[in-house]
C-alpha cells in the first residue's frame, strides 16, 4: 500500500453472549465466596475477554492488568470510603473536612488510574501510555468541575470538553500521541440540544396533559429522560471520537439512536425475564453495537505503522518508573 493512501479499518468483536456468561457466573460466584476478594481476579479476566475479542486490522488487543495491583487499588478506595463515612457520622464538620480532602486527591488518584489502565493496554505487542501530568489533572478534574457547580452548571459542557481533551491528547501508542479536535463550543451544541429536547417534549406532555386531562401522561416524564439519556449516550461518543486521531490516522463513530435505543429496551426485557442471568449477553450486544460503530482511517500500512513504532520504542527504551502499579478504579 502506498504511503498516503487512505482505508477504513472497521474494529469487530468476537465475542458471544454464551462465552461470557460462563466467565461472568463464575466470577459472580467466586467474588461472593470470597467477599470480594475474587473481584480483582474478575476484572482481569473480564477485560482480557473483551480486549482479546476486539479486533481491528485482522489483530487483538491485550490486557495485562495485574490482580494484586488492583486489589491493592481497592483497598485503598475502600479505606478511603469507609473513613469518610465514619467521619461524617461522629462529626459534621470532620464529614466535610474529609470528604475536601477526599476531593483533593482525586485528581492524583485518577492520573495514576489512567496510566494503569493504559500501561497494561496494548495493540500488536506495543503498550499504550498516559502521561498527564498531575498539575493539569487538578485544573481539570478539580477546578473545572467546581466553576461548574458555583455557576449552577452552565460550564458543564466546558468541563467535560477539558476532560476529554486531557484524556486524549496525553495518550499515546508506542510514541505517537492521540490528538483530539472537538471544540467547547461542539460540547455546548450537543448539550443546548439535550436541553431543548427536554424542554419541548415537557411542554407537550403538559399540554397534552391539560388538553385530554389524562394523568397518566405524566408517566410519559421518564420516557423524555430516557431519550435524552440515549441522545447524549450516542451524540457524545460521535462527537469525541470523529475528532479524535493517532498521528496521522483518524477515528470515526457512527452510532445512532434507534438502534441503540432498541437494544437497550431488549437487553432490559433480558434481565427483568431472567432475573439478571441475562446481564453477561446484554453487555455483549451493547458492547458489540457500540465497537461495531467505530474504526479507524488509517493512512498508509496500518500494520507498517505498527511495526515503525515497536521499533522506535525499542531503540529509546520505555519509561516506566513513574508508573503508578496499582488500578484505583472500582
Amino acid at each position: 500500500m502506498q504511503p498516503g493512501y487512505s482505508r477504513r479499518y472497521a474494529i469487530e468483536f468476537t465475542g458471544s453472549g454464551r462465552e461470557y456468561f460462563n466467565i461472568w457466573i463464575v466470577n459472580l460466584l467466586l467474588s461472593v465466596l470470597t467477599l470480594g476478594i475474587y473481584s480483582a481476579w474478575a476484572k482481569v479476566r473480564r477485560l482480557q475477554y473483551f480486549y482479546r475479542n476486539t479486533r481491528i486490522a485482522d489483530a487483538s488487543f491485550e490486557y495485562h492488568g495485574l490482580p494484586m495491583a488492583i486489589l491493592k487499588g481497592r483497598i485503598i478506595a475502600f479505606i478511603i470510603l469507609m473513613l469518610y463515612s465514619l467521619a461524617g457520622r461522629y462529626n459534621l464538620l470532620l464529614g466535610l473536612a474529609a470528604a475536601a480532602l477526599i476531593g483533593l486527591v482525586m485528581p492524583w488518584l485518577i492520573v495514576r488510574s489512567l496510566r494503569f489502565k493504559l500501561h497494561y493496554s496494548s495493540y500488536r505487542g506495543l503498550r499504550f501510555a498516559f502521561v498527564g501530568s498531575d498539575k493539569a489533572a487538578y485544573r481539570v478534574f478539580l477546578l473545572n468541575p467546581i466553576l461548574a457547580a458555583i455557576t449552577v452548571y452552565l460550564l458543564v459542557p466546558f468541563a467535560h470538553q477539558r476532560i476529554k481533551q486531557y484524556q486524549h491528547r496525553n495518550s499515546k501508542f508506542g510514541n505517537t500521541f492521540f490528538t483530539f479536535g472537538a471544540t467547547v463550543g461542539s460540547f455546548y451544541r450537543v448539550y443546548l440540544k439535550a436541553l431543548l429536547a427536554a424542554l419541548l417534549l415537557g411542554i407537550l406532555v403538559v399540554f397534552l396533559a391539560k388538553l385530554f386531562m389524562l394523568r397518566f401522561i405524566v408517566f410519559l416524564i421518564p420516557v423524555i429522560f430516557i431519550c435524552i439519556a440515549v441522545y447524549m449516550a450516542v451524540a457524545l461518543p460521535n462527537l469525541i471520537w470523529n475528532v479524535t486521531g493517532l498521528g496521522d490516522h483518524a477515528f470515526y463513530c457512527n452510532l445512532r439512536m434507534r438502534p441503540y435505543l432498541w437494544i437497550g429496551f431488549t437487553n432490559l426485557l433480558g434481565i427483568i425475564v431472567t432475573l439478571g442471568l441475562f446481564v453477561p449477553f446484554a453487555q455483549v450486544r451493547m458492547l458489540r453495537y457500540k465497537l461495531e460503530c467505530m474504526g479507524l482511517i488509517g493512512m498508509g500500512d496500518l500494520a507498517g505503522f505498527v511495526a515503525g513504532q515497536t521499533q522506535e520504542v525499542s531503540a529509546l527504551g520505555q519509561e516506566t518508573s513513574e508508573i503508578f502499579n496499582m488500578d484505583i478504579s472500582l
